[in-house]
């Protein structure tokens, strides 16, 4: 078959394969004109997901009829003003969007300057332009798109459901929204009310406002304010608590120069200074926005213009893992705001159901039940009170207080005879508690009052209560404590008086054989020890008193999971995290009130309290507003 030139109708429709993917992309093309124009304010209209019809009316600058006649012709644009494609300020400029939609649907443009007396309009239908003529519109331009891909079916079987594809259209303008808080924007679909997003002002309190308006209060209040320079390139935005996470990567929102873009090096990089604090299957939500000259990105990479290139995507990089692990570092902990919220509707679920009495006196034997105390068999005296409670409930306060310990409540009813259980817990659930120093009251995570089960440390604060994850907390400090030293001058080793034999399987011996130079680095010095056996001659002497042949195994279960191609460094944490996790305060131990103020100074003192290695809360704020909710006060 000889060589020949394609009708320009066909390359059009060439052309809308790669720009027009799906409605979201032609929707994001033409807002995104809208914005180059100097919109104020945008309105867009969906019905059928975008299919059937796509309204973006806005209160730019407006086209002639000149312009509007151009405006449809294949790369015809008025966003470059020379040849230098690198000196791209606009979010548009290849003048390809327009005519490619018009291959491939039913497109009428409506536009007039603010100094024009009256509007124009041009349709294009399947590629065949009409000529201009007047119309009716105030200042702005109009743009609608009717019957999407009528002239190419074939695409439409290609196309989702109405549902997912207004959900991407909607998500493709929420972008659009977040990098330019100072546009007003109104969606109206056909599944949903409309959508408001008011006009915000550009500085730091108008983009945390418009990421609260378009992603909701309780994102915009479980984020950091981020911001960081370096070699020119500025990062600023805000990056969500690590307790607040998604489980894909779609809630996390970049724009590089205003453009929102899915960059792999961006991506790559919050991964990355996330990684100390989510698990692999955990993702945070953030809007970042990366300031730098156009001229060291290339935004001319991808037909939707979603990547881009960075000349030095190294310095890129390294700015923004700095910027965020100094931004998740610093400050008070803090961890997600829901916490309370959840309780609540915990709180409401059917097995809190409101207790009614029987109807007939007497019908309800008490001491048969749960909650009855032990030895109570016989609840009332001979003369219808109460029986004189048994002494001794051990309250077990720390520091040999024993207040309290048998006194009785009004009529001789003593705690032990109102409060016993008759269960046998797990674990002890008794509160072992303490008296608050009001100085500590006034610390960021309070004075500890109680320990609850042996692992639960119950802290208060001036205004709320705190509850303490003790082991979670614990294993997070002696983590950034082992990366610490890592980093000064490599960890202390404490050498055994008798060196520890593991007794393994010989494919796991020798795994983790493979590994005894980095784990040397940790201070876990171990060698081969006959078929199937390792010896441990020296241990982290951070790691105190615990239990070596346990981590041993563990180090021997995850050694199959560590990736080779991660840096050393990466791989020395991984054994860190595994080697923190063992030598912190077990869930069980019952702790005096002195360990456990002092885990509390020391968790406001360390980075990333908030979570531990694995991602997990390892404190929960109750404001005293949220406990008066669960109790109907407020």
């Amino acid at each position: 078959m000889p060589l020949r030139l394609l009708p320009s109708t066909l390359v059009d429709r060439i052309a809308a394969g790669e720009v027009v993917e799906r409605p979201a992309a032609a929707l994001k093309e033409i807002v995104e004109n809208a914005l180059d124009a100097g919109a104020t304010r945008v309105e867009i209209v969906l019905d059928g997901g975008g299919r059937r019809l796509m309204r973006v009316t806005d209160d730019g600058c407006g086209m002639s009829a000149e312009d509007l006649a151009l405006a449809v012709e294949r790369h015809a644009t008025s966003k470059l003003d020379g040849e230098d494609l690198l000196a791209i300020h606009t979010l548009g400029f290849r003048g390809e969007a327009l005519p490619s939609i018009g291959s491939v649907a039913r497109l009428a443009i409506t536009s007039r300057p603010r100094q024009a007396e009256s509007a124009f309009e041009i349709r294009v239908e399947g590629g065949a332009k009409t000529p201009v003529r007047p119309a009716a519109l105030g200042f702005g331009t109009r743009v609608e798109v009717r019957d999407l891909f009528f002239a190419t079916p074939a695409r439409l079987k290609f196309l989702k459901s109405e549902r997912a594809e207004t959900a991407a259209a909607v998500d493709a303008v929420k972008r659009l929204a977040l990098a330019r808080p100072d546009v007003g924007f109104t969606v109206v679909t056909d599944e949903r009310a409309p959508i408001t997003w008011p006009a915000r002002s550009l500085d730091a309190a108008g983009r945390r406002a418009r990421i609260a308006d378009v992603l909701g209060q309780e994102a915009g209040g479980n984020a950091l304010d981020v911001e960081g320079l370096r070699e020119g390139a500025r990062l600023s935005g805000l990056a969500g608590l690590p307790t607040y996470s998604k489980a894909n990567s779609l809630s996390q929102y970049l724009f590089v120069n205003g453009r929102p873009v899915r960059d792999k090096v961006l991506i790559g990089a919050i991964r990355a200074a996330y990684s100390d604090l989510l698990p692999s299957d955990r993702h945070p939500v953030t809007a970042l926005f990366l300031d730098l000259d156009p001229r060291e990105v290339d935004v001319n990479v991808h037909p939707a213009k979603t990547e881009v290139r960075f000349r030095d995507a190294g310095n890129i990089r390294a700015l923004i893992v700095r910027t965020l692990t100094d931004a998740l570092a610093s400050g008070v902990p803090r961890t997600t705001s829901t916490a309370a919220d959840r309780l609540a509707q915990f709180a409401r679920r059917d097995g809190f159901t409101e207790y009614r009495p029987e109807a007939r006196p007497g019908s309800h034997d008490w001491t048969r039940s749960w909650a009855a105390p032990e030895g109570a068999a016989e609840p009332l005296a001979p003369g219808g009170g109460f029986r004189e409670a048994p002494a001794g409930f051990d309250f077990d306060m720390p520091g040999g207080d024993d207040r309290g310990a048998g006194r009785g409540f009004a009529g001789g009813l003593g705690l032990a005879g109102g409060l016993g259980l008759a269960l046998a817990p797990s674990a002890d659930a008794r509160a072992h508690g303490a008296a608050a120093a009001p100085e500590a009251m006034e610390r960021p995570l309070g004075a500890a009052r109680a320990q609850l089960h042996e692992t639960y440390i119950i802290a208060q604060t001036r205004d709320g209560v705190v509850v303490i994850d003790q082991h979670a907390a614990h294993e997070r400090i002696v983590y950034e404590k082992l990366k610490a030293a890592m980093e000064r001058d490599g960890l202390a080793r404490q050498m055994l008086l008798v060196p520890l034999v593991v007794e393994l399987d010989p494919s796991e011996a020798a795994r983790l054989t493979e590994r005894a130079g980095a784990l040397e680095k940790l201070g876990l010095v171990i060698e081969p020890f006959g078929p199937g056996a390792l010896l441990v001659r020296e241990a982290p002497a951070l790691l105190g008193d615990a239990n070596i042949t346990a981590l041993v195994r563990e180090l021997v279960e995850h050694a199959a999971e560590w990736d080779d191609s991660l840096p050393l460094e990466r791989r020395l944490l991984h054994i860190a995290a595994t080697m923190a996790c063992h030598g912190s305060v077990r869930a069980g131990r019952r702790l005096r009130v002195e360990e456990m103020n002092a885990l509390l100074r020391e968790m406001e003192e360390t980075p990333n309290a908030a979570q531990c290695n694995h991602g997990r809360p390892t404190f929960v704020t109750l404001a005293l507003a949220d406990i008066e909710r669960l109790f109907a006060r407020r």
